[in-house]
Parts: C-alpha cells; sequence; structure tokens
C-alpha cells in the first residue's frame, strides 16, 4: 500500500513545482553564552507545500503542527497565557532569521508509510485506501480526493485570501 501512497504524493509533487512553498523550522531552546541564558529561537530548515494537515517537502509528508507568523519581540499585555506563548514563538522566529509577516510551520512531524495508523497520523489506510483525518473532529476522505482539492486552492487561491 505504500506505493499507492508513493504515486499519490509524487503526482503531487509534480503539479505543486510551481506553487508557493512554506519554511519548515525547529525550535531550539536558548543555550547558556558566559552563564546567561539565550532566548529560543525558530531556526529554518527547509521549505514545504502547505496541504491542509500536510506539509509535502521534496522527500517526505509530514502532519501539520503550529504554523507562527514571524514578528519582530514587543512588550504587551495579554489577556491569556496562551496569546503570550504565541507571541514569544513568532518574536522566536524573528530571531531564527525568518523574515518579518513569514509563516514558519514548527512541531510538525514526519509521517511513516510504513505504519500508517489511525490514532497516529493524519494518513491512514481504511478499506484497502488511503485516506486523510482533514480535522481532528473530522471524518476520513480518500488521500487523492484531498491532494486535488487542496492543490487546487494553492494554485487558485480564493479572491482576498
Amino acid at each position: 500500500m505504500t506505493d499507492a501512497l508513493d504515486d499519490l504524493l509524487d503526482a503531487a509533487r509534480a503539479r505543486l513545482t510551481d506553487a508557493p512553498r512554506e519554511r519548515i523550522g525547529e525550535l531550539q531552546e536558548g543555550r547558556r553564552l558566559l552563564g546567561f541564558p539565550r532566548a529560543p529561537r525558530i531556526v529554518p530548515t527547509t521549505t514545504a507545500w502547505h496541504l491542509g494537515v500536510l506539509l509535502l517537502t521534496e522527500d517526505a509528508v509530514l502532519a501539520t503542527g503550529d504554523i507562527v507568523r514571524s514578528r519582530a519581540e514587543v512588550r504587551r499585555g495579554f489577556a491569556a497565557e496562551s496569546q503570550r506563548r504565541r507571541a514569544e514563538l513568532a518574536a522566536a522566529a524573528a530571531r531564527g532569521g525568518v523574515p518579518e509577516g513569514a509563516v514558519v510551520h514548527i512541531g510538525w512531524h514526519p509521517v511513516d508509510a510504513d505504519a500508517l495508523d489511525e490514532r497516529s497520523t493524519p494518513v491512514a489506510l481504511r478499506g484497502g485506501g488511503v485516506v486523510v483525518r482533514w480535522s481532528a473532529a473530522g471524518g476520513l476522505m480518500p488521500l487523492d480526493r484531498y491532494l486535488d482539492e487542496r492543490i487546487d486552492l494553492l494554485q487558485h487561491p480564493p479572491e482576498r485570501a
């Protein structure tokens, strides 16, 4: 069945050659320099096509994690701890060299084509076909239809999107 998955992903990559990519990064906790802790940063590692719950690179497929838009660090008050954490991640992306306003994906994990399991990944085998769970509460959808829909959205975004 991994051959069917590989074929679907290779066909998707061929269709996406001119489509825009987004950065994939890794959060690096700050090291100590002369005894003082340095602030964490998000370091870009590669790029991928963002297809909903999937990130497609040249040689892998990843499940999305958090999406952060880089921005300079500013002091402000926050109504919620989650807002503070998002601002810290946005500043970490800027410190890591991501241009201001650019998107970077962190917290992603690779999809293991040899161990497709509905509980651990958005891609699974069911009924002899490859399916994708397009949201945490959403149902399963055939991967080929999902990729067609997402590639079309990426290549022809809705007006003002």
